[in-house]
């Protein structure tokens, strides 16, 4: 493998002063909170999910739950190269290490895409959620939670932890109230949800193919997708060769949990397939209780976008910090975005994250579901390709957690998340790949000729750990 970097590259570049280390603060319960905030429940079943109702019907969460199977997988990959490869970088710092620096940059941009889009697109939700008790158009609702995601985001990350864990309890009851509220009024069997259809938009109802199902499973992976939080917060997890796995495996679990159940709920419950297929969640619940239970579900899924806005933006601004730390931009941009403020947190990273997130509320984002799906799926298949090589090499003998049946998981991943993108639109690949292409050459014409002072993926040694000190070299 040519142009990949050695662990004496990550752990000390050689330009430029030692890399700033975020500072390890919190635990696995802190680390899963977070995670799970960042996953979001209640506002994915609210806001992502009566998409897929809208176009899977019944198959919904048939479809969810091969996401879910799918992520298991994925969240192997996570643990092994989150362990091995600690960094605020996430994906990029562990493709750029295993799989060359090219192909960490297209992991970084696909995970920017994702992490700078999301945040207002679910932002804008509130609106709608909020409406039982004042009406706020989307935009403004969006960019207000946006700017007080921003503001959250510069505490301390074990205040934050508190607060988004605060949130969380509150939307995991209002997902749990709709669960019990869909199976008491169970309309249909257990066999309606492996049968799919869908109301047709002239009365009756139509068949959903297992093509369309393929093709839902880019936003099914996107429903989960959140578990991925925890290798961004591997550098101020205590012990993460430990606490790393069991974040992003906990995490996966509870939150498919959390989801699944109530979409089963749901599509039992739904008084017919037109209520279903419309994906107005708010007015099933007032019809199956009162309208004072559905304004406090409302309320809960309002306060849970709060809370997927303010993990958001934490996790944003430690990618971008990461990016600055190892040289991704011109040096005054660097420099900028790299600095930490009184509580430990990247504050010029985390106001860039968040004040173009509330500006993004009053675009047209018609478009960013499917450009998202696709690039959820080609940053996993990037991951599962980085996890080919985890065990190549120096890296053979790094202490770091393995996950099981290696290397038939990976392969596996490749060959489902290279089909599962042959059968996207053509528009939501194309966007997709355009931004891509612009990246390749932002690559080409000043990173790659600048290799030695920009694009230096660091790995911050951890004193406290042996082990990551004395990683050994791995073959360039």
């Amino acid at each position: 493998m040519t142009d990949t970097i050695s662990a004496p590259q990550a752990l000390s570049p050689a330009t430029g002063p030692v890399p700033q280390k975020l500072k390890r603060s919190i635990g696995v319960v802190g680390g899963t909170l977070l995670t799970l905030s960042c996953v979001t429940p209640a506002s994915t079943l609210f806001v992502v999910v009566p998409d897929l109702f809208s176009s899977l019907g019944t198959w919904t969460a048939l479809t969810i739950a091969i996401g879910s199977l799918l992520c298991i997988g994925v969240a192997f990959c996570y643990s092994e190269l989150g362990t091995l490869i600690p960094s605020a970088g996430g994906e990029y710092a562990m493709v750029s290490t295993l799989s060359g620096r090219l192909a960490g940059w297209l992991v970084f941009v696909l995970s920017l895409l994702v992490v700078m889009i999301v945040p207002p697109v679910i932002a804008m939700g509130t609106a709608d959620y909020l409406a039982p008790v004042v009406d706020i158009p989307a935009p403004a609702a969006g960019a207000g939670v946006m700017l007080l995601a921003t503001l959250a985001g510069l505490l301390d990350l074990r205040a934050n932890a508190w607060i988004t864990g605060i949130f969380l309890v509150l939307e995991v009851v209002a997902a749990g109230l709709v669960a019990v509220l869909g199976f008491a009024h169970s309309e249909r069997g257990a066999g309606a949800l492996v049968h799919g259809t869908v109301a047709a938009e002239v009365g009756g109802t139509s068949t959903v193919t297992a093509m369309m199902v393929v093709s839902g499973l880019a936003i099914a992976l996107f429903v989960t997708q959140g578990f991925s939080t925890a290798v961004y917060l591997s550098e101020e997890l205590e012990n993460p060769r430990r606490n790393v796995p069991r974040t992003v495996l906990a995490t996966l679990a509870i939150s498919a949990a959390v989801i699944l159940v109530p979409v089963i709920a749901i599509t039992l419950g739904a008084p017919d397939l037109a209520a279903l297929t419309s994906g107005d969640l708010g007015t099933m619940v007032t019809a199956w209780s009162n309208s004072a239970v559905g304004t406090f579900v409302s309320l809960c899924v309002a306060l849970a976008i709060v809370n997927a806005g303010i993990v958001m933006v934490i996790q944003n601004s430690r990618v971008l910090f990461a990016s600055a730390r190892d040289k991704a931009w011109p040096a005054p941009v660097n420099s900028a975005l790299s600095r930490l403020g009184r509580f430990g947190s990247p504050w010029v990273a985390t106001l860039v994250v968040g004040i173009p997130g509330a500006a993004m509320c009053f675009v047209n984002l018609d478009t960013l579901y499917g450009v998202t799906g696709v690039s959820v799926t080609g940053m996993y298949l990037l991951v599962a390709v980085a996890a080919l090589a985890s065990r190549r090499g120096a890296h053979r003998e790094t202490a770091a957690w393995r996950m099981p049946l290696w290397p038939a998981v990976p392969i596996v991943l490749i060959l489902v998340f290279a089909y599962i993108l042959t059968q996207q639109e053509t528009r939501y690949l194309l966007w997709t790949g355009g931004i891509t292409a612009v990246a390749t050459l932002y690559w080409a014409l000043y990173l790659r000729p600048h290799k030695e002072t920009r694009w230096l993926v660091s790995i911050p040694v951890d004193e406290d750990d042996p082990a990551s000190a004395a990683a050994p070299a791995a073959s360039a």
